[in-house]
Parts: structure tokens; sequence; C-alpha cells
């Protein structure tokens, strides 16, 4: 085996990205501290072609350069918007007819397994504060909530593999 150039992984331009038809997903982080977490999360947007990353409350907004660190250059080909409040932001996407999900452990939750999609709707996932998780107002607002399966004794997982491993979920459905 041998290891790709980067000039030979055929990837899109800037331009060719924008202009691409994107999987009907917008991911909203309600209060994220980390930047390098943000940053993580623009690139993991960028590699399953997300329509859009809603950013809410304290979380960071580029340009910043530990945004950049680990977003290497996808914070200028994701498109992103700021939010006051997730539940502002949630209450837009709902108007705008996205059905919304919050990543969180609740009564009730579906496990991502088992969560059925419909790709003629479009979907928002909100995924939630290093410590505290999605605010519970934030669920209130919601349609419903999705959890990662875990088997170990940690009850959670970073903001930012979350977001990894809920993006790449919806896109290995969408994109197949």
């Amino acid at each position: 085996m041998r290891k790709l150039k980067i000039t030979e992984l055929n990837r899109m331009s800037v331009n060719e990205f924008k202009e691409s038809h994107k999987m009907p997903l917008v991911v909203v982080l309600d209060d994220v501290r980390s930047l390098h977490n943000v940053g993580s999360v623009f690139r993991s947007s960028d590699a399953f072609r997300v329509e859009s990353i809603y950013l809410c409350g304290i979380t960071a907004v580029p340009p910043q350069p530990e945004i950049h660190k680990t977003a290497l250059g996808a914070e200028d080909t994701v498109d992103w918007k700021y939010y006051q409040s997730a539940v502002e932001a949630v209450d837009n996407l709902k108007a705008n007819g996205y059905k919304v999900f919050a990543i969180e452990q609740v009564e009730g939750s579906v496990m991502l397994d088992k969560l059925e999609l419909d790709f003629t709707e479009k979907y928002a996932v909100v995924l939630g504060n290093e410590v505290k998780g999605v605010q519970q107002e934030v669920v209130d607002h919601c349609d419903g909530c999705i959890e990662i399966p875990q088997y170990g004794t940690k009850h959670s997982l970073n903001v930012s593999v979350t977001a990894g491993i809920i993006v790449w979920e919806f896109a290995n459905r969408y994109f197949k």
C-alpha cells in the first residue's frame, strides 16, 4: 500500500464546495466552550457536506486562530450563522421545516442505531456544552432526542467526537 498524496485525493475546491449539493442537516452548537471543538465540528461538517452550522450563546465564531487550528479552513467552506440563544436557533429551524433533535441522554431518547430518517425531510441536531450538555430549555423546544449507545464507564463523549459520529451516521444514510 502507498499513502496517497493530497493532490491524488481529488477534493473539491472551496468554490466547488460552496456550489455543491449539501446534506439537509444543520449542526447547532449550544454554548460550546472550546474553540478547538468548534473547529473540529467545522472540519467534520465539511467532510460530510453539512448544510450549515449554527453557533449559539458563548460558542465562539470565526475567525479565530484556535478554531482554524482544528478546522484547517473548513470555517471558510461551511456556512454558519450566530444566534444569541440555541432556543432561538431551534425555533427558527422548526419554523423553516426542520426536524430538530438534541443529542442528549433523556427519558425516551432514540438510540442512534435505531433512528429512522426520511431524507425528504430536513434535519438539525443540537450538541451541547462540554460539561452541562444541551440546556433543558433547548431540549424542550426540540422534536426529540438522539442518544449514542455507549458501553464503557463514562457517561458522555467529547462534543466534537459526538458531532463526528452523528454527522457521519446521517451522511452514511443520506449519500447511499
